[in-house]
C-alpha cells in the first residue's frame, strides 16, 4: 500500500468533459427513495448529504430509460417531466463541490405489469421467479426502440445537469440478459446464441448513448459484469471478451462488478442477508415464501474487503480504459490497496449509507481510518420495499430484527 502522501486518492481526476475533486465515487446501489417513479425531497437530501461529505461524484441509482424497464414506483423513470426536480438536484450537488452521475438502465424481465405498464420482456420468453411474472421475447422493433431510449436519456440526462451517465449492462438487467446464454437462450435470431450476437444488443445501446454523449458533453461508464456467479452465466474469460467491446466504443471508463440479483444477489454484495428482515419489509403476500424459502433460493458469498480485487486485476491486465473499481470497500486501506493495483477510481456505498461523511473521515483520518458498516445487509433487506437506510440510523427496530441482526457474525 502506497503511504499517506503518496496517495492518489485526494487528487483530482479528469473522466471525460468532467473533473473529480478525488477519486471516488458513490455508486450507483438502490436509494429507494423516489416516489411514483419521480425524484423525492429525501433522494436529494441524501446525495447532497454525500457530496458535502467528500465524495468526488454521486450516482443517483437504477433509472428506467423508458416506461418498460420500471420494477418498483420508488424507481426512477428518465423522462422530461422529471428534468426540473433532477436539476434542483444536481445544482445542490454541484454546489457541494461534487460531480453529478446517474445510472441508466432496463430492468428487462425483472418488471412487473404494474410498473411497466405491459408484460415484462427480456431478452427470452419464460417466467422470472423473483419478479413472479411471466417474460415475453422481446421484438425486433422493441430492440431497436429500446436502443434509442438509452440515447434519448443520456440527453435528459443532461439537460438535468449530470455530468456523467452510468449505463447498467451488468446484475442481470436486460444488457445484462441479452449478453448472459442463462437469460439469453431461445433466440434463433441475431441476437442469440455465440457470444458476437449477444453483444449485439448492448453494442446498439453504447451507439445510441456515444452519439448522445458526443453531442452533449457528457461522460459515460459502463458497468459491467465479470462473472454472473453462477454455472451456466457468463464467466471471466468470456467476460473479458465483452469488456474488449466496451473498451472500442471508447467509454470513459468501465466499472467492474458481479452477480445477477435474480440469480445470484449475494455474489454482488457479499455478506449474510437477514431473511426475517427482508421478509418483514416484503409484501403481506410475499413474506412466507420469503422466509421459508429464501435460505435456500438465495445463495450466500461471505464478505471480505475489496472481494472483487483479485478478479478485477485480471481485467486491468487485458484493458488499456480507465477501469472503476467496487466491491467491500470500507477502510483506507482497502482503497488505498484498489488504487494501488491500477485502478483509477473506486465507487463505493454501503460505507456512505452508513455515514455520508466517510470520504471526509477518510481526508482527515489516517491509515486506519475506517467504516462503521459491518455488513450485516440490513439496509439491502429493506431497499426493495422502502428505503436504503443503516441499522444504526433506524432508531428502535422491531425485537425480532434487533435479534436477527444480533446473530449474525
Amino acid at each position: 500500500m502506497s503511504n499517506l502522501q503518496d496517495s492518489v486518492l485526494f487528487t483530482p481526476y479528469r473522466l471525460g468533459q468532467v473533473t473529480l475533486r478525488n477519486r471516488t465515487i458513490r455508486s450507483a446501489a438502490f436509494e429507494s427513495m423516489g416516489k411514483d417513479f419521480s425524484p423525492t425531497q429525501q433522494l436529494k437530501d441524501y446525495h447532497v448529504s454525500v457530496a458535502r461529505g467528500g465524495i468526488g461524484m454521486t450516482t443517483l441509482a437504477y433509472a428506467a430509460v423508458c416506461r418498460s424497464g420500471l420494477s418498483f414506483k420508488s424507481q426512477l423513470w428518465l423522462r422530461p417531466e422529471i428534468v426540473p426536480a433532477l436539476r434542483d438536484i444536481t445544482d445542490a450537488i454541484h454546489k457541494e463541490g461534487a460531480a453529478a452521475s446517474i445510472q441508466i438502465g432496463h430492468c428487462g424481465n425483472m418488471t412487473h405489469y404494474s410498473t411497466a405498464g405491459q408484460i415484462p420482456i427480456g431478452a427470452s420468453s419464460g417466467f422470472n421467479l423473483y419478479a413472479y411474472t411471466p417474460v415475453r421475447k422481446m421484438r425486433r422493433d422493441e430492440i431497436m426502440q429500446v436502443s434509442k431510449d438509452f440515447g434519448k436519456a443520456v440527453r435528459t440526462a443532461h439537460a438535468a445537469g449530470f455530468d456523467c451517465v452510468e449505463v447498467h449492462a451488468g446484475h442481470g438487467y436486460l444488457i445484462s440478459q441479452f449478453l448472459s446464454p442463462y437469460t439469453n437462450h431461445h433466440r434463433r435470431d441475431e441476437y442469440g446464441g455465440s457470444l458476437d450476437n449477444r453483444m449485439r444488443f448492448m453494442r446498439m445501446c453504447l451507439e445510441e448513448v456515444m452519439n448522445a454523449a458526443a453531442a452533449t458533453g457528457t461522460s459515460v461508464l459502463v458497468k459491467h459484469n465479470m462473472y454472473d456467479g453462477f454455472k451456466g452465466g457468463i464467466e471471466i474469460p468470456e467476460s473479458i471478451e465483452i469488456a474488449r467491446e466496451i473498451e472500442r466504443w471508447k467509454v470513459n471508463g468501465i466499472v467492474l462488478s458481479g452477480g445477477f440479483v435474480s440469480k445470484a444477489p449475494m455474489a454482488v454484495m457479499r455478506g449474510l442477508i437477514p431473511i426475517y428482515t427482508m421478509s418483514y419489509y416484503s409484501p403481506l403476500w410475499l413474506r412466507a415464501f420469503i422466509r421459508y424459502c429464501g435460505p435456500f433460493m438465495i445463495r450466500q458469498f461471505p464478505f471480505s474487503e475489496c472481494y472483487f480485487l483479485e478478479d478485477a486485476k485480471k481485467f486491468r491486465e487485458a484493458l488499456q480504459l480507465p477501469l472503476i473499481y467496487v466491491g467491500g470497500l470500507v477502510s483506507r486501506e482497502g482503497i488505498e490497496r484498489a488504487l494501488d493495483s491500477g485502478f483509477e477510481l473506486v465507487q463505493m456505498a454501503r460505507a456512505l449509507v452508513n455515514d455520508p461523511a466517510f470520504v471526509n473521515k477518510l481526508r482527515e483520518g489516517d491509515a486506519a481510518t475506517r467504516s462503521e458498516c459491518d455488513h450485516r445487509n440490513y439496509c439491502i433487506a429493506r431497499m426493495y420495499s422502502v428505503d436504503m437506510k443503516c441499522c444504526k440510523h433506524c432508531g428502535d427496530l422491531p425485537r425480532k430484527i434487533r435479534e436477527e441482526l444480533a446473530k449474525l457474525p
